[in-house]
Protein backbone atom coordinates (compact mmCIF):
# COMPACT_ATOMS: atom_id res chain seq x y z
CA UNK A 1 0.00 0.00 0.00
CA UNK A 2 1.72 3.47 -1.14
CA UNK A 3 2.06 5.62 1.96
CA UNK A 4 -0.51 8.65 0.72
CA UNK A 5 -3.58 6.15 0.11
CA UNK A 6 -2.62 4.01 3.83
CA UNK A 7 -2.66 7.85 5.80
CA UNK A 8 -6.26 8.43 3.36
CA UNK A 9 -7.59 4.98 5.14
CA UNK A 10 -6.43 5.33 8.64
CA UNK A 11 -8.10 8.79 8.75
CA UNK A 12 -11.30 7.26 7.38
CA UNK A 13 -11.14 4.06 9.55
CA UNK A 14 -11.26 6.29 12.57
CA UNK A 15 -13.94 8.80 11.68
CA UNK A 16 -16.24 5.33 10.76
CA UNK A 17 -15.29 4.25 14.11
CA UNK A 18 -16.14 6.92 16.11
CA UNK A 19 -19.24 7.52 14.60
CA UNK A 20 -19.88 3.49 14.58
CA UNK A 21 -18.91 3.78 18.67
CA UNK A 22 -21.19 6.98 19.30
CA UNK A 23 -24.46 5.07 17.51
CA UNK A 24 -24.08 1.84 19.56
CA UNK A 25 -27.45 1.67 22.14
CA UNK A 26 -26.45 3.04 26.05
CA UNK A 27 -28.25 -0.18 27.15
CA UNK A 28 -25.22 -1.97 25.90
CA UNK A 29 -22.66 -0.79 27.71
CA UNK A 30 -24.78 -1.17 31.53
CA UNK A 31 -23.53 -3.55 34.24
CA UNK A 32 -26.60 -5.89 33.02
CA UNK A 33 -25.23 -6.62 29.24
CA UNK A 34 -23.66 -10.34 28.61
CA UNK A 35 -20.11 -8.23 28.05
CA UNK A 36 -20.19 -7.14 31.69
CA UNK A 37 -21.23 -10.06 33.21
CA UNK A 38 -18.58 -12.20 31.62
CA UNK A 39 -20.94 -14.39 29.17
CA UNK A 40 -19.53 -12.92 26.38
CA UNK A 41 -16.59 -10.79 24.88
CA UNK A 42 -17.61 -7.12 23.77
CA UNK A 43 -17.93 -6.67 20.05
CA UNK A 44 -15.19 -4.32 18.29
CA UNK A 45 -16.73 -2.31 15.37
CA UNK A 46 -15.18 -3.75 12.87
CA UNK A 47 -13.87 -0.04 11.50
CA UNK A 48 -12.17 0.01 14.60
CA UNK A 49 -10.95 -3.25 14.66
CA UNK A 50 -9.24 -2.16 11.10
CA UNK A 51 -7.91 0.82 12.17
CA UNK A 52 -6.27 -0.61 15.45
CA UNK A 53 -4.79 -3.22 13.28
CA UNK A 54 -3.33 -0.55 10.77
CA UNK A 55 -1.77 1.38 13.68
CA UNK A 56 0.08 -1.91 15.25
CA UNK A 57 0.98 -2.81 11.49
CA UNK A 58 2.46 0.34 11.04
CA UNK A 59 4.68 0.50 14.60
CA UNK A 60 5.65 -2.66 13.94
CA UNK A 61 7.17 -1.63 10.91
CA UNK A 62 9.17 1.33 12.18
CA UNK A 63 10.53 -0.39 15.68
CA UNK A 64 13.46 -2.06 13.28
CA UNK A 65 15.13 1.07 12.78
CA UNK A 66 14.57 2.28 16.32
CA UNK A 67 17.90 2.37 18.61
CA UNK A 68 18.53 2.91 22.60
CA UNK A 69 21.20 5.08 23.05
CA UNK A 70 23.18 5.01 25.89
CA UNK A 71 26.13 7.20 27.28
CA UNK A 72 28.47 7.75 30.04
CA UNK A 73 30.21 10.85 31.15
CA UNK A 74 32.78 12.15 34.09
CA UNK A 75 29.99 14.80 34.51
CA UNK A 76 26.37 15.40 34.03
CA UNK A 77 25.54 18.20 31.69
CA UNK A 78 23.91 21.38 34.36
CA UNK A 79 20.50 20.26 33.81
CA UNK A 80 21.08 16.96 34.82
CA UNK A 81 21.56 15.61 38.39
CA UNK A 82 23.92 14.11 39.88
CA UNK A 83 22.99 10.35 41.22
CA UNK A 84 25.82 11.09 43.56
CA UNK A 85 28.77 13.13 44.36
CA UNK A 86 31.57 11.96 41.70
CA UNK A 87 29.27 8.88 39.98
CA UNK A 88 29.56 9.18 36.25
CA UNK A 89 26.60 9.50 34.34
CA UNK A 90 25.08 6.40 32.38
CA UNK A 91 21.40 7.84 31.22
CA UNK A 92 19.88 6.83 27.67
CA UNK A 93 18.29 8.43 24.97
CA UNK A 94 17.10 7.41 21.65
CA UNK A 95 17.76 7.82 17.83
CA UNK A 96 16.60 5.84 14.33
CA UNK A 97 18.98 4.88 11.76
CA UNK A 98 18.69 6.49 8.41
CA UNK A 99 21.13 4.72 6.17
CA UNK A 100 21.72 0.94 6.26
CA UNK A 101 25.14 1.19 6.97
CA UNK A 102 24.90 2.55 10.12
CA UNK A 103 24.53 6.20 10.36
CA UNK A 104 22.08 6.96 13.32
CA UNK A 105 19.88 10.69 14.09
CA UNK A 106 19.61 11.67 17.67
CA UNK A 107 19.59 14.88 20.07
CA UNK A 108 23.04 16.81 20.45
CA UNK A 109 22.18 16.81 24.55
CA UNK A 110 21.67 12.92 24.48
CA UNK A 111 25.62 12.63 23.33
CA UNK A 112 26.69 16.03 25.26
CA UNK A 113 29.85 15.33 26.72
CA UNK A 114 30.08 11.58 26.43
CA UNK A 115 33.50 9.33 26.50
CA UNK A 116 31.51 6.44 25.59
CA UNK A 117 28.36 5.88 23.55
CA UNK A 118 26.52 2.34 23.29
CA UNK A 119 23.92 2.00 20.43
CA UNK A 120 21.78 -1.57 21.25
CA UNK A 121 19.18 -2.31 17.99
CA UNK A 122 16.63 -3.28 17.58
CA UNK A 123 17.71 -7.09 17.41
CA UNK A 124 19.47 -6.71 20.78
CA UNK A 125 23.20 -6.76 19.46
CA UNK A 126 24.79 -3.38 20.80
CA UNK A 127 27.80 -1.66 19.43
CA UNK A 128 30.26 1.74 20.15
CA UNK A 129 29.32 4.43 18.39
CA UNK A 130 30.93 7.95 17.36
CA UNK A 131 29.95 11.13 17.00
CA UNK A 132 30.46 12.54 13.45
CA UNK A 133 28.63 15.72 14.13
CA UNK A 134 26.39 17.69 16.66
CA UNK A 135 24.20 20.88 16.89
CA UNK A 136 23.59 22.71 19.84
CA UNK A 137 21.49 25.49 18.80
CA UNK A 138 18.97 22.95 16.84
CA UNK A 139 19.67 20.03 19.60
CA UNK A 140 20.44 17.15 16.69
CA UNK A 141 23.90 14.72 16.79
CA UNK A 142 24.53 12.53 13.93
CA UNK A 143 26.03 9.20 15.29
CA UNK A 144 28.14 6.04 13.15
CA UNK A 145 28.75 2.21 13.85
CA UNK A 146 30.72 -0.06 12.00
CA UNK A 147 30.12 -3.91 11.45
CA UNK A 148 26.36 -3.94 11.75
CA UNK A 149 25.17 -5.18 8.22
CA UNK A 150 22.75 -3.58 5.98
CA UNK A 151 19.88 -1.93 9.01
CA UNK A 152 16.25 -1.10 8.10
CA UNK A 153 16.19 2.79 8.15
CA UNK A 154 13.72 5.60 8.75
CA UNK A 155 13.39 8.36 5.89
CA UNK A 156 12.00 11.67 6.37
CA UNK A 157 8.94 13.28 5.17
CA UNK A 158 7.57 16.69 4.60
CA UNK A 159 6.65 18.20 7.65
CA UNK A 160 5.81 21.81 5.95
CA UNK A 161 3.13 19.91 4.69
CA UNK A 162 2.15 18.33 7.96
CA UNK A 163 -0.89 19.99 9.41
CA UNK A 164 -2.55 21.05 13.17
CA UNK A 165 -4.75 18.07 14.27
CA UNK A 166 -3.23 15.23 11.75
CA UNK A 167 -2.49 12.06 13.58
CA UNK A 168 1.48 10.93 14.79
CA UNK A 169 3.66 8.25 16.39
CA UNK A 170 6.45 8.98 18.93
CA UNK A 171 8.90 6.22 18.97
CA UNK A 172 11.36 5.64 21.64
CA UNK A 173 12.53 4.58 25.13
CA UNK A 174 11.39 6.63 27.94
CA UNK A 175 12.73 5.97 30.93
CA UNK A 176 14.74 3.48 29.21
CA UNK A 177 11.59 1.26 28.64
CA UNK A 178 12.76 0.06 25.14
CA UNK A 179 10.43 0.48 21.79
CA UNK A 180 7.81 2.09 23.28
CA UNK A 181 5.08 3.80 20.83
CA UNK A 182 2.57 6.56 22.11
CA UNK A 183 -0.46 7.86 19.11
CA UNK A 184 -1.86 11.77 19.60
CA UNK A 185 -2.21 14.24 17.05
CA UNK A 186 -0.21 17.15 16.08
CA UNK A 187 -1.25 19.94 18.37
CA UNK A 188 0.46 22.85 17.55
CA UNK A 189 3.58 24.41 14.97
CA UNK A 190 5.66 27.41 16.16
CA UNK A 191 8.30 28.49 18.45
CA UNK A 192 9.66 25.91 21.06
CA UNK A 193 9.83 26.30 24.80
CA UNK A 194 13.38 27.48 24.14
CA UNK A 195 14.48 30.33 22.03
CA UNK A 196 18.05 28.74 20.83
CA UNK A 197 16.42 27.76 17.75
CA UNK A 198 17.07 30.10 15.06
CA UNK A 199 13.68 30.79 13.52
CA UNK A 200 11.91 27.66 12.85
CA UNK A 201 8.64 26.22 13.53
CA UNK A 202 8.51 23.37 16.16
CA UNK A 203 6.28 20.37 16.45
CA UNK A 204 3.93 20.62 19.08
CA UNK A 205 2.11 17.12 20.08
CA UNK A 206 0.05 15.63 22.56
CA UNK A 207 1.72 12.07 21.88
CA UNK A 208 3.69 11.25 25.10
CA UNK A 209 7.17 12.36 25.30
CA UNK A 210 9.14 11.57 28.35
CA UNK A 211 12.88 11.13 29.73
CA UNK A 212 14.61 9.03 27.18
CA UNK A 213 12.32 9.72 24.37
CA UNK A 214 15.01 12.34 23.10
CA UNK A 215 16.12 11.45 19.59
CA UNK A 216 13.59 8.96 18.80
CA UNK A 217 11.46 10.10 15.62
CA UNK A 218 8.07 11.36 15.36
CA UNK A 219 6.49 10.04 12.34
CA UNK A 220 3.39 10.43 10.14
CA UNK A 221 0.82 7.55 9.29
CA UNK A 222 2.70 7.41 5.93
CA UNK A 223 5.23 6.22 8.47
CA UNK A 224 7.71 8.97 7.41
CA UNK A 225 9.83 10.77 10.06
CA UNK A 226 8.07 14.37 10.35
CA UNK A 227 9.90 15.57 13.22
CA UNK A 228 12.72 14.53 15.96
CA UNK A 229 11.50 14.43 19.66
CA UNK A 230 13.44 16.77 21.65
CA UNK A 231 12.06 17.95 24.60
CA UNK A 232 8.64 17.92 26.57
CA UNK A 233 7.05 20.07 29.28
CA UNK A 234 8.06 19.54 32.82
CA UNK A 235 4.45 18.56 33.34
CA UNK A 236 4.52 16.27 30.26
CA UNK A 237 1.31 17.08 28.75
CA UNK A 238 3.04 18.23 25.95
CA UNK A 239 5.84 17.68 23.90
CA UNK A 240 8.12 19.22 20.79
CA UNK A 241 9.59 17.92 17.93
CA UNK A 242 12.32 19.14 15.66
CA UNK A 243 10.61 19.47 12.20
CA UNK A 244 12.47 16.75 9.64
CA UNK A 245 12.61 19.46 7.37
CA UNK A 246 15.47 21.11 9.26
CA UNK A 247 16.92 17.88 10.27
CA UNK A 248 17.03 16.58 6.84
CA UNK A 249 19.08 20.21 5.75
CA UNK A 250 22.05 20.16 8.55
CA UNK A 251 22.11 16.06 8.85
CA UNK A 252 24.46 16.01 5.87
CA UNK A 253 26.59 19.09 7.21
CA UNK A 254 27.00 17.46 10.65
CA UNK A 255 28.16 13.69 8.54
CA UNK A 256 30.73 15.73 6.56
CA UNK A 257 31.82 18.60 8.56
CA UNK A 258 31.01 17.84 11.89
CA UNK A 259 29.19 20.97 12.37
CA UNK A 260 26.48 23.33 10.95
CA UNK A 261 27.56 27.26 9.79
CA UNK A 262 24.64 29.39 10.59
CA UNK A 263 24.79 32.87 9.70
CA UNK A 264 24.45 35.97 12.29
CA UNK A 265 24.12 39.28 12.03
CA UNK A 266 24.99 40.32 15.94
CA UNK A 267 21.92 41.95 17.20
CA UNK A 268 19.39 42.40 19.83
CA UNK A 269 15.95 42.35 18.34
CA UNK A 270 12.30 42.37 19.65
CA UNK A 271 8.66 42.98 18.00
CA UNK A 272 8.10 46.44 17.23
CA UNK A 273 4.94 47.22 19.50
CA UNK A 274 2.47 49.98 18.52
CA UNK A 275 4.18 52.17 21.02
CA UNK A 276 7.49 52.05 19.07
CA UNK A 277 5.32 52.07 15.87
CA UNK A 278 4.44 56.08 17.14
CA UNK A 279 7.70 56.85 18.43
CA UNK A 280 9.68 55.58 15.29
CA UNK A 281 7.40 57.27 13.08
CA UNK A 282 6.59 53.65 11.55
CA UNK A 283 2.83 53.23 9.40
CA UNK A 284 2.28 50.15 10.99
CA UNK A 285 3.80 47.56 14.03
CA UNK A 286 5.74 45.60 11.50
CA UNK A 287 9.25 44.43 11.24
CA UNK A 288 12.27 43.39 13.63
CA UNK A 289 13.40 46.25 16.03
CA UNK A 290 17.02 46.30 16.57
CA UNK A 291 17.51 46.62 20.44
CA UNK A 292 21.11 46.94 20.18
CA UNK A 293 23.89 46.12 17.76
CA UNK A 294 27.04 44.01 19.28
CA UNK A 295 30.09 45.98 18.49
CA UNK A 296 32.74 44.02 15.90
CA UNK A 297 29.82 42.16 14.70
CA UNK A 298 28.47 41.91 11.28
CA UNK A 299 25.73 44.13 11.45
CA UNK A 300 27.59 47.04 13.16
CA UNK A 301 30.00 46.54 10.50
CA UNK A 302 26.91 46.92 7.81
CA UNK A 303 26.12 50.25 9.33
CA UNK A 304 22.88 48.96 10.89
CA UNK A 305 21.78 51.20 14.32
CA UNK A 306 19.54 50.87 17.30
CA UNK A 307 15.90 51.79 17.11
CA UNK A 308 16.38 50.86 13.44
CA UNK A 309 13.63 48.77 12.56
CA UNK A 310 14.18 46.14 9.86
CA UNK A 311 11.54 45.65 7.12
CA UNK A 312 13.18 43.10 4.29
CA UNK A 313 16.36 40.92 3.90
CA UNK A 314 17.08 40.25 0.19
CA UNK A 315 13.53 41.17 -0.56
CA UNK A 316 11.82 38.71 1.48
CA UNK A 317 9.43 40.90 4.17
CA UNK A 318 10.27 40.61 7.76
CA UNK A 319 7.14 40.43 9.90
CA UNK A 320 8.82 39.84 13.15
CA UNK A 321 12.23 38.84 14.99
CA UNK A 322 11.38 35.06 14.27
CA UNK A 323 10.93 35.71 10.59
CA UNK A 324 14.89 37.09 10.72
CA UNK A 325 16.48 34.59 12.57
CA UNK A 326 15.08 31.86 10.04
CA UNK A 327 16.24 33.95 6.92
CA UNK A 328 20.16 34.71 8.38
CA UNK A 329 20.78 31.91 10.22
CA UNK A 330 19.66 29.86 7.03
CA UNK A 331 21.95 32.11 5.03
CA UNK A 332 25.64 31.34 4.20
CA UNK A 333 28.23 32.83 5.80
CA UNK A 334 29.99 35.12 3.62
CA UNK A 335 26.71 36.03 1.88
CA UNK A 336 25.78 39.86 1.03
CA UNK A 337 22.42 40.44 1.51
CA UNK A 338 20.34 43.74 1.33
CA UNK A 339 18.55 44.66 4.21
CA UNK A 340 15.82 47.00 3.80
CA UNK A 341 15.05 49.35 7.31
CA UNK A 342 13.22 52.42 8.52
CA UNK A 343 15.05 54.40 10.36
CA UNK A 344 13.97 58.18 11.99
CA UNK A 345 10.66 57.28 9.84
CA UNK A 346 12.95 57.14 5.98
CA UNK A 347 13.59 54.07 4.28
CA UNK A 348 17.25 53.14 3.52
CA UNK A 349 19.03 49.89 2.44
CA UNK A 350 22.23 49.14 3.52
CA UNK A 351 24.21 45.63 2.35
CA UNK A 352 25.26 43.56 5.31
CA UNK A 353 27.92 40.26 4.98
CA UNK A 354 26.52 37.42 6.86
CA UNK A 355 29.04 36.31 9.78
CA UNK A 356 29.69 33.00 11.50
CA UNK A 357 27.15 32.07 14.67
CA UNK A 358 29.22 31.16 17.17
CA UNK A 359 28.05 28.72 20.33
CA UNK A 360 28.23 30.73 23.77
Amino acid sequence: MRPCRLSVRLAALLMTAVVAGAAAPIGAQTASSPAAAGTAPAAVPPELARFNQLLADLADRLKPALVHIRVRRASAPKEEEQDSPGDPRRPSGSGFVIDPSGTIVTNAHVVEGANWIQVRLFDGRRFTATVLGRDARVDVAVLKIEGAGALPVLTFGDANRLRVGEFVMALGHPFGLEHSVSFGIVSRKGAPLTVAAPGFDFIQTDAAINPGNSGGPLVNMAGEVIGVNAMAARNGSIGFAIPSNLVSVIVPQLASKGKVEWGWLGVSITEVSDEDAERLKLADAKGVLVRGVIPGEPAERGGIKANDVLTMLDGTPLDGPRDLQRLVSSSPVGKRVRVGLVREGQKQELEVEIGRYREQ
